[in-house]
């Protein structure tokens, strides 16, 4: 799920920086790539990464 959010936001920062669009600090394009790098190295590092069923045995 993370990994569709990064790249989401990689596509919107580059939508940012193509078009230069006249924003405000919070949603700039370099902005937009942080948050999806962060989301990024959470999917990586397997948080969620989905469903995880564990039964005690």
């Amino acid at each position: 799920m993370l990994g569709i959010v990064a790249a989401v936001l990689f596509f919107l920062a580059f939508l940012v920086n193509v078009a230069e669009l006249a924003t405000n600090e919070l949603f700039s394009s370099t902005n937009l790539m942080l948050l999806g790098l962060g989301s990024l190295a959470l999917h990586v590092a397997g948080i969620g990464g989905g469903r995880s069923f564990r039964r005690n045995r």
